[in-house]
């Protein structure tokens, strides 16, 4: 008789944007004349940039034609985008990574889920708290997460990293080893960065105890405040000790096009064995590449023309942070992040609970947001409105909220 893997069944209810979107449509159903701003989801809506779409109809044209045509991608992307990566992203940051690698996906949410499972089950993770849901969650699919705790809001055998006001949203390094850290910086949920001597601190913790670092850079376009590493390999020993993972989707717009990449430098070995080897196989294994047209796009990203272009979206989405920050200081509201990430950070106002002020919100000034215990215990009492909307939009949502006061 089949057997399912039961530890799908430990995960509490369904996933955190799942139950957003259905409590939004039930909403939009029984109110269809109110107009809702969604300020929740991470999604992106300014159109992909003319750079980009002349890449991609430059592309579409040779694969209609029979001398230019395509088929399945080299399994670690097409040596034309890796070099552009390799060349913009690290050598011009003065980091020691090398094209080969560098795998390139469809994006880097499927990566930080499927990374896991080069790794033995029995290793212990770490997770900030609160965090990014796709972490822990494909852990404890795997079996690593233990037995869920309703009244901690957290799985037994993960070590959760408070990350919390008293210490800027950036974690401590916890008192127990963990053999697998994941950290995001600049952070989702909170919009915290971290300076290169704390970050530092982590990759040397690592080395020290043999643990791996996955390091979600899926942000850093939107790093402002001079000084803050834009990569882990921007620090010592990071290549012995960290993966890192980034997104064409928040800079570029390629929510809906689809491509990432994460890198696993030859130098990362555990127990005699090459990771980079692991991850080859892996990837070669399970995935048939990104489509030539949206590879040709991500080159183009890279173009003089494609980076103008990009700091243009992401000027666009921080004056949209900018307006929310102020606009809710304004108001009374206790706010965090939004200066260095897209995402604003807000204490919910009294006593209310983060699903009581989703619900506030949607009901009394039709915004969306995201409430804080869904990335987490600690995320508890907060409450994430990301900056990615239109500007006439955020202002609009800003202005609702204020009139509704902290």
């Amino acid at each position: 008789m089949i057997k399912i893997n039961e530890n799908y069944l430990k995960l509490p209810g369904s996933y955190l944007f799942s139950t957003i979107g259905k409590k939004v449509n039930a909403f939009i159903q029984d109110n269809p004349d109110k107009k809702v701003i969604r300020l929740g989801i991470g999604d992106v809506t300014r159109p992909l940039t003319p750079t980009i779409t002349d890449a991609l109809h430059r592309a579409v044209d040779e694969m209609g034609k029979e001398e230019t045509f395509r088929g399945y991608a080299p399994d670690l992307g097409y040596d034309f985008l890796r070099n552009a990566i390799a060349e913009n992203d690290y050598k011009a940051r003065g980091c020691d990574i090398t094209a080969d690698e560098i795998f390139v996906s469809d994006g880097a949410k499927c990566d930080s889920g499927n990374i896991q499972e080069i790794f033995a089950l029995d290793n212990t993770i770490a997770v900030c708290d609160p965090v990014y849901p796709v972490y822990v969650d494909s852990n404890v699919m795997a079996g690593r997460g233990g037995q869920y705790s309703e009244s901690a809001q957290g799985f037994s055998d993960i070590i959760y990293m408070p990350c919390t006001a008293d210490n800027e949203f950036a974690p401590e390094i916890p008192k127990k080893v963990p053999d697998i850290i994941y950290l995001c910086f600049p952070n989702n949920p909170t919009g915290a960065i971290i300076n290169k001597e704390d970050l530092q601190k982590w990759v040397d913790h690592a080395n020290e105890h043999g643990s791996i670092i996955i390091y979600d850079a899926a942000y850093e376009a939107y790093i402002r405040t001079e000084g803050i590493p834009h990569s882990i390999y921007e620090c010592d020993g990071a290549r012995t000790c960290a993966i890192e993972l980034h997104s064409f989707s928040k800079n570029a717009g390629f929510t809906g096009v689809r491509l990432g990449y994460t890198v696993v430098p030859k130098d990362l070995v555990r127990e005699g064995t090459s990771l980079h080897t692991l991850w080859a196989r892996r990837h070669s294994t399970k995935y048939n590449g990104a489509p030539y047209i949206v590879q040709r796009a991500g080159e183009a990203v890279y173009s003089q023309t494609g980076k103008t272009e990009i700091r243009g979206l992401v000027d666009h989405y921080m004056r949209n942070a900018s307006y929310i920050l102020s606009g809710l200081k304004d108001a009374g509201y206790t706010v965090y992040g939004g200066t260095d990430a897209p995402y604003i950070w807000l204490k919910t106002p009294g006593k209310m609970t983060s699903w009581e002020f989703f619900d506030h919100l949607l009901n009394t000034a039709n915004v969306v947001g995201t409430p804080g215990s869904g990335f987490g215990p600690h995320g508890e009492g907060y409450f994430r409105l990301t900056a990615f909307g239109s500007y006439e939009n955020t202002v609009e949502a800003v202005d609702r909220i204020r009139k509704l006061g902290a």
